[in-house]
């Protein structure tokens, strides 16, 4: 009996432990995983604060949060670049992190208003910068204040496109009311019997002749330079010969340069040859030998002539022996309507718009423009454009160089 009894009890024990053991492993499983679960979830959390960060310090706008007290809590990448702050900006207060009062006054204007605050202020640094803040208050659920958002835009290019877009509607407002005023001033005095005189006749009509064709002169040149400017401009990129291109520039501003008792030159080297467009690049050559015709000494020289450039590229240039510009002027040349010598330029007639055409055709061609000029001796204008082909083009040593 006792041995039939203690059979059971082995067994039931038995039973009793594998069946503790299975349930032992089910339990490891399910803490298993639910750890993995845990960690896949702590993995989702961590990858959605790190791509939440990125997305906050990859913002274009400069992001500031403060709490109640005005102290920094969350600051983006942004604000570090466009403040350069010493050291990190949350704990801080906005005027000890900015060093700018306006900033806590707008915090607590948008705090007293319950509003959306604009402010635009200056940053005395290399690019002077113009920057807007936008402040509004954070509240929750129940109406609580939480914070201000400060959320900063660089207005900088805006505000160098506005006054770019004031300057050149002043510019071509003066350019079109001077020749209309002298036509207009003409025409009046015919009228009012200047006309019945033949000699007067003769002056007066040659005169209003002379500034509708300034007109016409200025309006191709505007339309030219906003196709330009916009790419509507199709250019008819081909295998180009430079010294034809500037031969036919120079047979046509012979008269002009006869007027001056300017001397006229062609050095490009025989054969070279570019990837351009001709009729454009002899628009390039033409305004910048007539310039150098216009602005140049009487009786001076004018020469055309081409040099190695970088890699792939040659580099055209035209030199006068006039009286120089200036190097402050020289860093300006080539804006619209910009004139080194105002009065001058006004009696010897001209768009103003004459370079920055010749700056946008070669940037069309990719290549670049710039002038070496010292004053009293000369200024020579450069202007690259590239080779047809490396393998085709002609052996960069056999160009001659500038002289």
């Amino acid at each position: 009996m006792w041995i039939a009894l203690s059979i059971t009890l082995a067994a039931l024990l038995a039973y009793g432990y594998a069946r503790y053991r299975r349930e032992m492993a089910a339990v490891r499983e399910q803490i298993k995983s639910l750890e993995q679960e845990r960690d896949a979830l702590a993995d989702r959390h961590q990858n959605a604060e790190a791509r939440a960060e990125a997305l906050f310090n990859g913002m274009l706008d400069g992001v500031v949060l403060v709490d109640a007290d005005g102290i920094i809590r969350l600051a983006n990448q942004t604000i570090y670049n466009l403040f350069k702050p010493q050291g990190d900006l949350r704990g801080r207060t906005l005027l000890a992190a900015f060093q700018r009062h306006e900033l806590t006054e707008i915090v607590e204007k948008a705090a007293r208003s319950r509003q959306e605050i604009e402010l635009d202020f200056g940053l005395v640094d290399a690019e002077r910068r113009a920057i807007q803040v936008v402040a509004n208050v954070v509240r929750n659920n129940e109406n609580e204040t939480l914070g201000t958002l400060l959320v900063f835009n660089d207005l900088t290019r805006l505000k160098q496109l506005e006054k770019t877009r004031q300057e050149f509607v002043a510019n071509v407002s003066h350019e079109l009311r001077t020749p209309l005023s002298l036509i207009q001033g003409y025409v009046e005095t015919l009228l009012d019997g200047a006309k019945d005189d033949p000699a007067n006749t003769t002056r007066f009509l040659q005169t209003i002749a002379k500034h509708a064709d300034r007109l016409t002169f200025l309006i191709e040149d505007l339309l030219t330079i906003s196709a330009l400017e916009s790419g509507r401009v199709s250019m008819n990129f081909q295998r180009t010969t430079l010294r034809s291109v500037g031969e036919k520039v120079l047979e046509d501003l012979t008269a002009k340069a006869a007027d001056k008792q300017v001397q006229l030159k062609n050095e490009i080297t025989e054969g070279v040859q570019v990837r351009g467009d001709g009729d454009r690049l002899q628009q390039v050559f033409f305004n910048l030998v007539e310039n150098a015709i216009k602005y140049g000494r009487t009786a001076g020289q004018v020469v055309i002539g081409c040099r190695p450039g970088k890699t792939g590229m040659v580099e055209a240039w035209v030199r006068d022996d006039g009286p120089g510009i200036p190097k402050e002027a020289s860093e300006r040349i080539f804006e619209r309507f910009f004139r080194v010598d105002k009065a001058r330029s006004r009696e010897t007639g001209g768009t103003g718009l004459g370079l920055a055409i010749v700056k946008h055709i070669v940037q069309t061609h990719g290549g670049e423009v710039w002038v070496e000029s010292e004053v009293g001796h000369g200024t020579t204008f450069f202007f690259s454009v590239p080779l047809p082909d490396q393998a085709e083009a002609r052996p960069a040593a056999e160009i001659k160089p500038a002289a």
